[in-house]
């Protein structure tokens, strides 16, 4: 059945308020034991003790739905609220209104209604009493006035109203809920009411409260004055019979939890993995059952859940997604530090090297003091530091523990910094994609059909990408099929134009690779080659074909190479990609050596990398036409260097070798004069090269690793 989150009405056992915990059974012992206390007591004030959230409400429900229809009729009700009137003057009037009010309207009642109404203007100031009990002020003076001379005393009338409750032998039973809810003067002086006043044959009390607050509220009190023990005393001395709600047994929260998801995803669509039950699960068991301790808390839980989902639905993890609601709503503190943690949490940016020499013990206590200053409670710090790190694997990491599963990039989780904000504003910020926008870009992409879900794509991803480029590689590991070949002909002909920033130090074009990378191993051997050309149409396209070729027969360090330069596609594809990368860097060869952009240098080196040999014969021609000048190009192909640490190393100059002879680069250093107080970047490289001089000659014609 579908649970209601937003009604927090009690339940009465109807078909809108069905009884799902079984307190029918618990409301019927109530009524028999109001029966058995009524045989033996003319009076008497029973409790009704529970936790707050915990079903009272509804029992006391049932318990008047009871009495209402029992034949013969030997109960009447009158339900008073106590924290609508702010004094005893204005409590006690109520009582007495009620009380009457509740009695049967016939004239066999009509003495005992008369005598409560009397007792009623005796002990109240006349304004409150008539406005309570609907008469004419000035009726009551002069009524009072007749009586002078009578015993008119409070005591008198509180005898004649005993006498004829006596007489009417009519049970009333007086409600009262949410005692707890109480200041401690308002506390005492309902018990005031109960115990002194209100003591009268045939007039019962149910109250209902959360002990524990209660006897706080108690303990605040002037007449307790801070003694939860005296103040235990004290309720013991107002309550006769208690009646203790049933526990909320873990059978029974299992079972409302259990509904309460299952609606959440039926209204949402959603359905959730076997792998996902079982971490929601364990999530339950470890760090929220003994804070879900009421059928309230429950459903409270899953109606802030069922009321922020809206458009996340299937944008974010459900399970993460419901730990982070439980901190929002049952540790705001903690919430607020999420934000303020973020990239301690997410592992971004410069936080990646955050506490990297603390120890574990000295990390826990930091985040202990941290969530006690939050207000976390002594008893909760470990069990929220627990869930902290089942949403955030980084901070597990750190301390230890933690739920085993997926990674959060690959469920959309909390603790991936891309999908971080997706959880705190409630929705997919205007920077992020949708999953369903990505959804259908990839049909259209893969189609080869203009859409603006595709320019989006292509927008982020010149902009963000990072960020797309592993939402592309997560969908590629979990769907294991995308228009691999549209996106490597669509990536390359925007390589030379990416304007994000740097993560840490990996700058966007490195990113663009390492997806281009992968997405090229899941095409067909067939499609190889074709792929290649097609990248290749472009200067930037040739750059990124390149390097994603010679990658292909580099070995990692767990896995094999992908190919071997003996594969017949390989060598194909090679005879393709140098041929677009010499017809790409022909009109730079015709132009003086600083003229180069970086996308010549780049080239160059993709050209070095898949042939070194016709990479040199081609750069020779042009230092023997003397198109171009060697310390020029030597300044165009080196990193430049930074005084006074130099970045020019034998590494660089082995790379070089392939390119030009490093005795030519040795002889030029030689026979050129640097002044000492000359700065200048050709001056700074030939001083760089010249650090890195060894006795020994070097060997010409070694291999190059691919440099990005």
């Amino acid at each position: 059945m579908a649970y209601r989150f937003f009604n927090d009405d009690p339940v009465d056992g109807s078909a809108d308020l069905p009884d799902l915990l079984g307190y029918e059974r618990y409301a019927g012992h109530a009524v028999r034991l109001l029966e058995d206390v009524r045989e033996q007591s003319e009076s008497g004030v029973l409790a009704l003790i529970g936790p707050w959230g915990s079903g009272k409400s509804s029992v006391l429900k049932m318990v008047l739905h009871r009495l209402g229809r029992a034949e013969p009729v030997s109960w009447s009700v009158a339900e008073l609220n106590p924290w609508l009137y702010s004094d005893l003057d204005s409590l006690t009037a109520a009582l007495f209104s009620e009380i009457r009010a509740a009695l049967p309207k016939g004239d066999r009642w009509s003495v005992a209604r008369e005598k409560v109404r009397d007792f009623g203007i005796s002990i109240s100031p006349l304004g409150k009493v008539g406005g309570l009990f609907g008469l004419d002020v000035s009726e009551v003076v002069k009524d009072v006035a007749d009586r002078i001379g009578g015993d008119t005393s409070a005591s008198a009338a509180k005898e004649s109203a005993a006498a004829a409750l006596r007489e009417a032998d009519r049970a009333v039973l007086v409600v009262m809920d949410d005692l707890d809810r109480l200041t401690p003067d308002e506390l005492l002086l309902v018990f005031k009411l109960v115990r002194l006043v209100g003591n009268l044959p045939n007039v019962y009390y149910l109250i209902s409260f959360d002990e524990r607050t209660l006897l706080d509220v108690l303990s605040r009190s002037d007449l307790v004055g801070g003694s939860e023990h005296r103040a235990s005393e004290f309720l013991e001395k107002i309550v006769q019979v208690r009646l203790d709600l049933p526990a909320f047994r873990e059978r029974d929260a299992i079972r409302l939890l259990d509904g309460c998801l299952d609606t959440l995803l039926e209204t949402h669509r959603l359905s959730l993995t076997k792998a996902e039950v079982q971490r929601f699960g364990l999530a339950y068991v470890r760090y929220l059952q003994d804070r879900l301790l009421t059928p309230r808390a429950i459903k409270r839980l899953f109606g802030q859940a069922a009321a922020s989902l809206g458009t996340l639905a299937g944008e974010v993890d459900l399970v993460d997604f419901l730990l982070v609601t439980f901190i929002r709503t049952s540790e705001p503190g903690v919430y607020r530090l999420l934000g303020r943690y973020r990239a301690e949490f997410t592992g971004s940016g410069t936080s990646l090297f955050a506490h990297q020499r603390r120890q574990r013990d000295e990390l826990a206590e930091l985040w202990r003091t941290r969530l006690e200053k939050a207000g976390v409670a002594p008893d909760h710090v470990d069990g929220v530091l627990g869930l902290l790190a089942s949403l955030f694997p980084r901070l597990a990491n750190q301390l230890g523990g933690g739920l085993s599963g997926e990674p959060p990039q690959a469920r959309r989780g909390i603790g991936s910094g891309d999908y971080f904000d997706r959880y705190v504003v409630f929705g997919v910020p205007d920077d992020d994609l949708p999953e369903a926008v990505l959804t259908a870009a990839l049909a259209q992409v893969e189609a080869a059909t203009p859409g603006v879900e595709a320019d989006e794509l292509w927008l982020r991803f010149q902009d963000d990408t990072h960020r797309i480029a592993r939402r592309i590689q997560q969908r590629l590991q979990t769907d294991g099929r995308l228009p691999s070949r549209q996106l490597l002909i669509q990536m390359a002909e925007r390589f030379a134009s990416l304007t994000a920033g740097k993560e840490l130090i990996v700058s966007p074009e490195f990113t663009a690779i390492f997806l281009a990378q992968n997405l090229f191993r899941t095409l067909a051997a067939s499609e190889r080659v074709e792929v290649l050309d097609l990248m290749a149409a472009s200067p930037a396209g040739a750059a990124l074909a390149g390097v994603v070729l010679r990658n292909t027969t580099q070995p990692s360090d767990t896995e094999p190479a992908f190919a071997q330069e003996s594969d017949e596609w390989f060598a194909t594809a090679r005879t393709a990609v140098l041929t677009r990368l010499e017809q790409h860097l022909t009109p730079a060869g015709g132009q003086p050596a600083d003229e180069l952009e970086d996308l010549d240098t780049s080239l160059l080196w993709r050209w070095n990398s898949l042939d070194a040999a016709g990479a040199r014969r081609w750069v020779r021609q042009r230092l023997d036409d003397g198109t171009w000048d060697l310390l020029t190009l030597l300044n165009k192909l080196l990193p430049p260097p930074r005084v006074p640490w130099a970045t020019i190393d034998t590494d660089n100059l082995e790379a070089l070798d392939n390119l030009v002879d490093r005795t030519e680069v040795y002889a030029l250093c030689d026979r050129t004069e640097i002044p000492e107080d000359d700065e200048s970047a050709p001056a700074q490289l030939l001083r760089a090269i010249g650090r890195t001089r060894t006795a020994d000659a070097p060997q010409t014609g070694h291999p190059v690793s691919n440099t990005t």
